[in-house]
């Protein structure tokens, strides 16, 4: 890919190495790429192809102040530049403000009530039944009661989740009998702050899990179509791509790109399945109104992914056609290791079983030979990530001491 690069793009959040991903992506094609996150440790600051970094958190900020934070970025630019968000709160500020950051951003359109929809977990499920997409069965319980109700006809195990994600949302939980799953609904749920879902759990291991990485352009039509499986995940079971493979998958694909052009979609797009060997269907279970995390795992032979599409597509120009690169794999190393060594001790993956699961990886995350500083921003984030997690337990430890004294007992 040589076009023009000129036009400049701003990524609202930098999370990890989703946001390294795109900053490397269209930085290789020689665009300015300014980055914008809500702290400085993010790996894609330490960057070379980041052309200016900024630290703001549009998550935490009130939006008048976002957007004359991003009034005044326009104007430190010099002229209109592409606005892409790396999170589900980004990419909703983006859609509620759109007729405000239009003025000064290009960016695809696809509607406030719809984006809004497609990041609740809840309204997704409701979408997709509207449309006659499978997914799992899945409950929405306001009360103890509902929980008492739903346990009448509940096949276990369940899974519990956040509706909507954000960064207080809970990590998911797997509840294997009634008791298991009044305990965490009483532990987590907040009644009055009601973001808890119980979905049927579809069993199998990690590969059954399938994605969908895409583009639908200002037309509707899709021409950049990828799908593949997760070979791992971190946190082990329940969490994001660790390792991924490109498989071919029409039925995936063709459920996908129906089910979005019905609905109207536009821009970028990452979803989710699961393949239900019980009755042969593939049940969509997320699904992510933007660039994902994972989206590097899918390039085309004519170096095409999703950022790449939506760049073109931005600047007007036609988006060139790809198709899953079959057995490309993509890995997330830092991460990768710690879900290995768990499945290990699970007895889930023997040590041949991992080094034939690396074989064959064609581009890791972090580590690069033409830009190698942002492993220095994943070494920072484990040392916040463990300074948070000893001061957290040093809390506790006063805290618990404090008690125990109260009570007359020591604590050791």
């Amino acid at each position: 890919m040589r076009e023009d690069a000129s036009t400049p793009v701003v990524l609202l959040g930098c999370f990890r190495h989703g946001g390294l991903a795109i900053v490397r992506s269209l930085g290789r094609l020689g665009v300015p790429v300014y980055v914008v996150h809500r702290n400085r440790a993010t790996p894609g600051f330490f960057s070379r192809y980041s052309r200016e970094c900024i630290v703001w958190d549009v998550d935490t900020a009130a939006p008048e102040e976002s957007l004359l934070f991003l009034k005044d970025l326009r104007e430190l630019i010099g002229r209109r530049s592409i606005l892409t968000a790396t999170s589900d709160v980004g990419a909703m500020f983006i859609a509620d403000h759109a007729d405000q950051l239009t003025e000064w951003f290009d960016f695809p359109h696809q509607g406030r009530d719809l984006l809004r929809s497609l990041c609740s977990k809840k309204e997704m499920y409701y979408l997709a039944k509207k449309w006659n997409v499978p997914t799992p069965e899945t409950a929405f319980p306001h009360s103890r009661f509902d929980i008492d109700r739903y346990l009448a006809t509940a096949r276990f195990p369940v899974l519990l989740k956040p509706i909507s994600s954000g960064p207080n949302a809970l990590p998911v939980r797997l509840a294997q009998t009634k008791r298991e799953l009044l305990e965490l609904y009483d532990s987590i749920e907040d009644p009055s702050k009601s973001n808890l879902m119980i979905q049927e759990y579809i069993p199998g291991g990690d590969d059954m899990t399938w994605t969908f990485n895409g583009y639908f352009d200002r037309d509707g039509k899709c021409d950049v179509a990828f799908t593949g499986r997760k070979l791992r995940n971190y946190p082990p079971y329940f969490g994001q791509a660790s390792l991924g493979i490109c498989v071919h998958n029409e039925q995936v694909k063709r459920t996908t790109i129906e089910f979005m052009m019905a609905i109207g979609y536009r821009g970028p797009l990452d979803l989710g399945y699961r393949y239900d060997a019980r009755d042969g269907c593939y049940k969509v279970n997320d699904i992510n109104p933007r660039i994902g995390a994972m989206f590097r795992l899918f390039v085309g032979a004519n170096g095409m992914d999703v950022a790449r599409a939506l760049y073109q597509d931005m600047t007007g120009r036609q988006v060139l056609p790809a198709t899953t690169p079959e057995g490309r794999k993509w890995i997330v190393e830092d991460r990768d290791w710690i879900s290995a060594l768990r499945y290990y001790r699970d007895g889930k993956l023997t040590l041949r079983g991992w080094r034939e699961s690396l074989r064959g990886v064609e581009e890791m995350s972090f580590i690069a030979k033409d830009d190698p500083w942002p492993v220095v921003g994943v070494v920072a984030n484990i040392v916040r990530a463990t300074r948070d997690r000893v001061n957290r337990f040093r809390s506790r430890k006063r805290a618990n001491g404090f008690k125990g004294s109260q009570k007359g007992r020591t604590i050791i």
